[in-house]
């Protein structure tokens, strides 16, 4: 066979198969940027955004927030860390907070924590999600060291230095000097409780290893039961976080006394962390966030005055759609005649 026919053979054979796909035939929308189009279309955007935007950030004004940092007024020692390690000092902490405004239930409650880094890749990867979910499956600690097993090699239910770290702090609340109760279900994430922790899986040997950890489990409750667990387990990805502790289902009028009784179990002065108590209303945005409203705001307000830019520059320096004389080489051909 001559050679060269063998050649065209083998790229004929190469050549891929003829569609509208692999040669960019397939039909497409192309739309022409004209100037009413563009003019219209930031001024759309603008007449949109800003509405919804003073709309943001009246909601967020009108949620009512408290909060309060006790971490430092809570330790009257100067030595922090012995005192919150000592098992036997009595750790409970009054603290008295004046209502603003009118508080309207439901109430959320959130611990505030700073300078606590659970996006740190060692303390995100310690942790079983087969172990949380499985009965079974209490044996699979490979990622969950130094708090995989007891000191008597039994494995930890649940194990790793996110669940060790249970948040451990408790806050009783008073309304002029008389008690309400603070709802502590239904917290954490549904899908959370239904996919991730099962609802035959008990803790076992929890904080029972050679370190000292945070908040102990009841081994008679599930997994999927322990909402504390469940909210803490959802690691924050910047370094001050909260995360829902209950609700209080009642209102609260303003210039009440609230009296808040905290038990200041939880070390944060290792690390030089810090620790706030945050009550808040909601609204249909979720929490007191301004930035939204902001933000809304900029990009329609940026949006009307390019509008109102082109706009001018249309009126006072037209120029007719496809006039080829603009192009780069016509220009040079008529300043550059023969």
């Amino acid at each position: 066979m001559d050679p060269f026919e063998m050649q065209d053979n083998s790229k004929n054979s190469n050549k891929p198969k003829y569609s509208k796909f692999t040669q960019q035939e397939l039909p497409a929308c192309k739309p022409l940027l004209t100037p009413a189009i563009v003019i219209s279309a930031f001024l759309l955007v603008g007449i949109i955004f800003i509405p919804v935007g003073l709309a943001s950030l009246s909601a967020s004004q009108e949620i009512v927030e408290l909060i309060d940092r006790y971490d430092t007024t809570c330790v009257p020692m100067a030595d922090k860390v012995g005192y919150i390690q000592d098992s036997k000092t009595d750790k409970s902490c009054i603290r008295t907070l004046t209502v603003p405004k009118h508080m309207k239930s439901p109430i959320q409650i959130y611990y505030q924590i700073g300078d606590f880094y659970q996006n740190h890749r060692r303390y995100v990867k310690s942790r079983s999600d087969k172990q949380l979910r499985y009965k079974n499956a209490a044996h699979f600690t490979k990622d969950c060291e130094p708090e995989g097993y007891t000191a008597d090699g039994v494995p930890i239910v649940p194990c790793g230095l996110i669940a060790w770290s249970l948040f451990n702090d408790t806050y009783t609340i008073s309304v002029n000097k008389k008690a309400i109760g603070v709802n502590k279900k239904d917290i954490a994430w549904q899908s959370d409780k239904n996919k991730k922790f099962g609802s035959d899986v008990y803790p076992r040997n929890f904080q029972n290893g050679n370190l000292i950890g945070g908040a102990k489990l009841n081994e008679s409750i599930p997994l999927s039961e322990q909402e504390d667990l469940i909210v803490w387990m959802r690691t924050a990805a910047l370094p001050t976080f909260r995360k829902l502790y209950g609700r209080i289902e009642t209102d609260i009028m303003a210039n009440d006394q609230l009296t808040v009784v905290i038990q200041n179990n939880y070390n944060t002065y290792s690390f030089g962390g810090s620790k706030a108590l945050v009550l808040s209303t909601t609204s249909w945005i979720g929490g007191k966030n301004n930035f939204i409203g902001v933000a809304y705001l900029i990009v329609g307000g940026l949006c009307l005055f390019l509008a109102l830019v082109f706009v001018v520059l249309y009126m006072f320096k037209p120029r007719n759609l496809g006039d080829l004389s603009f192009l780069s080489w016509n220009r040079n051909t008529l300043d550059c005649p023969n």
